[in-house]
C-alpha cells in the first residue's frame, strides 16, 4: 500500500490525527453499552445522570469533582431531537456540545443562555426544516455527538436540588419510531494491535472531519485510512502489519510528548492550557465564540494540541467556559510525588464569575485518587478550610495526613505516586486569561526519609 519506509511515518501521523476521534467515540461506547462510574449506561438521546460527586471508581480522564455530570450521546441519525432545559434560578450549569472530533461547538447554560428555562432543536448536517416559536436550532457538525452538562452542587445536602433540576432536562426525538444507527462495528478478525486504525477508517468515513482536515486525511490513505470495504487489517501481510504497528506506537510516543511538554506557555511550573481546547475552526453554534482569541491558527500545532487535549482532558471547555492551568512540578522543578509534602498559597484565590477548585489526578491515567477523608479536591465551595490571617488560602499537599489542625483542614490528599493536580477557574475573570493574576509554584516543603 506503500513504499518501504513510509508505512511508519503515515500510521504514526495517522496516530495524532485521529486518536481525539477514535479516543472520544470509544468513550461515547462506553456511555451507552456500560456508563462509566456515576454515570448509568443510557441509550443514544437520553440523558444518564450521576446523582453522586465523581470519586476514584469514574475512571474518566481528568474528571471534574465540582459538579454533578449529566451525560448524554446524540445519535441524530434519527432525525432531530427536542431538548428542554429548566430554570436553574441561578445556579451555574452547562450543557457542552462536544462533536464526533472533540470540537466544542455549542454552549447551553449560566455564560452562554442565561439560567431561565428553554427549548432547543438539535439537527443533523444539512437540516433544513421548520423551527418551533421560541425555540433555538442547533445544527450538529457530525451526526453522532455528545452533551456534557455539569451542575453545581455544593455538597450533599444540594444533592435533591441538582437531581431535581436533572430530572427535568429532557431529550425527545421528533421521529419517536426511529431507532439510532450507532456507531460502524469494527471488523471482529482485526488484530487488537491495528484496531486504532480500523476505528479510525470506518469511523473517519461515518463522520468526516471539517473541510479543512479533508487534505490531511486523505494523505493518511496508504495505510488504509477512507478505505471502503473489506478492512485492510483484518489479514494483512506480516511485514505490513509489523509497520503499522511500529507507526502507531511512534505515534503514542509522539502524543505522550506532546501532552507533558506541549506548546501551552508555562509559569511557575503550570502549564497554561488555556487555548488547548482552542482547535475547533469551523462551527460555532449558541453560546460558542467566534473570535480569534480562541483559535489555534497554526495548522500542524492544532492537530497535536487536539490530540493532547483529548488524551490528558477529554471534553474540556473553552477557557472562557472554563479556564485549566495543571502542573507535574514543583518549585525546583521535580515531579510532583506522594513521597514529599508540599503548599500552595493562593493569595488572593482565583478571580472567577462562577467558583474554582483544585483536583488532584494520578500519573499517568489523570484519575481521581482514593483517600481516607473523601476528599479529591478543594476550592471555594470546600467547607472547613480555614484562610491565613491576610485571607489568602494556603492547601497543603501530602500523601500523609498532616497532624497541624490548619493544614489538615485545608489538605489535599495525594496518590503515594506521583501526580497531577489541576486548577479550574469556572467563568474567568480576564484577569486570568490575560494572566494578569499568577499562581505561584507548588513548594516542597519536607521529603519523606
Amino acid at each position: 500500500m506503500a513504499e518501504t519506509g513510509a508505512v511508519p511515518e503515515v500510521a504514526a501521523r495517522a496516530y495524532m490525527y485521529g486518536f481525539p476521534l477514535v479516543f472520544n467515540l470509544d468513550q461515547m461506547n462506553r456511555y451507552v453499552h456500560e456508563g462509566i462510574g456515576a454515570n448509568p449506561a443510557a441509550p443514544f438521546n437520553s440523558f444518564s445522570h450521576a446523582r453522586t460527586l465523581a470519586g476514584p471508581k469514574d475512571t474518566f480522564v481528568t474528571i471534574n469533582n465540582d459538579t454533578l455530570y449529566s451525560m448524554a450521546q446524540i445519535d441524530l441519525s434519527v432525525g432531530p431531537v427536542s431538548l428542554h432545559v429548566p430554570d436553574t434560578a441561578g445556579r451555574y450549569y452547562v450543557l457542552q456540545f462536544v462533536d464526533a472530533w472533540t470540537n466544542n461547538f455549542a454552549y447551553v447554560g449560566h455564560r452562554a443562555t442565561g439560567t431561565a428555562a428553554g427549548d432547543f432543536m438539535l439537527v443533523p448536517p444539512g437540516w433544513t426544516g421548520p423551527t418551533p416559536q421560541d425555540t433555538t436550532v442547533i445544527t450538529f457538525p457530525t451526526t453522532v455527538a455528545s452533551i456534557v452538562g455539569r451542575w453545581a452542587c455544593s455538597g450533599a445536602d444540594d444533592l435533591p436540588a441538582v437531581h431535581a433540576l436533572q430530572d427535568a432536562t429532557v431529550l425527545i426525538a421528533l421521529d419517536a419510531g426511529a431507532q439510532p444507527a450507532g456507531l460502524p462495528a469494527p471488523d471482529s478478525t482485526v488484530d487488537p494491535d491495528l484496531l486504532f486504525l480500523e476505528k479510525l477508517r470506518l469511523w473517519s468515513r461515518a463522520y468526516p472531519p471539517a473541510p479543512r482536515d479533508l487534505d490531511l486525511q486523505t494523505s493518511l490513505a496508504s495505510v488504509g485510512i477512507g478505505l471502503e470495504g473489506t478492512s485492510p487489517y483484518a489479514a494483512p501481510d506480516s511485514e505490513f502489519a509489523a509497520e503499522l504497528a511500529a507507526g502507531l506506537r511512534a505515534g503514542q510516543e509522539n502524543l505522550l510528548t506532546a501532552l507533558t511538554q506541549g506548546a501551552s506557555p508555562e509559569v511557575n511550573g503550570w502549564k497554561l492550557t488555556f487555548h488547548a481546547f482552542d482547535y475547533n475552526l469551523d462551527y460555532f453554534e449558541v453560546g460558542a465564540l467566534d473570535d480569534p482569541a480562541f483559535k489555534i491558527d497554526n495548522p500542524q500545532l492544532r492537530i497535536i494540541e487536539r490530540a493532547a487535549a483529548a488524551k490528558g482532558g477529554l471534553w474540556g471547555n473553552h477557557p472562557y467556559e472554563a479556564a485549566y492551568i495543571m502542573t507535574y512540578l514543583d518549585d525546583d522543578g521535580e515531579q510532583l510525588t506522594g513521597t514529599s509534602t508540599y503548599t500552595l498559597r493562593l493569595d488572593p484565590t482565583p478571580p472567577v464569575g462562577a467558583f474554582w477548585s483544585l483536583t488532584m489526578y494520578s500519573v499517568p491515567d489523570f484519575y481521581l485518587v482514593d483517600n481516607p477523608i473523601d476528599r479529591y479536591s478543594i476550592g471555594d465551595r470546600t467547607p472547613g478550610v480555614r484562610r491565613d490571617a491576610d485571607g489568602a488560602l494556603t492547601i497543603t499537599i501530602s500523601h500523609t495526613e498532616p497532624t497541624d489542625p490548619v493544614a489538615r483542614a485545608n489538605w489535599l490528599p495525594a496518590p503515594a505516586g506521583d501526580f497531577r493536580p489541576v486548577l479550574r477557574m469556572y467563568e474567568p475573570d480576564p484577569a486570568v486569561l490575560d494572566q494578569t493574576y499568577v499562581v505561584p509554584a507548588i513548594t516542597r516543603v519536607q521529603t519523606a526519609q
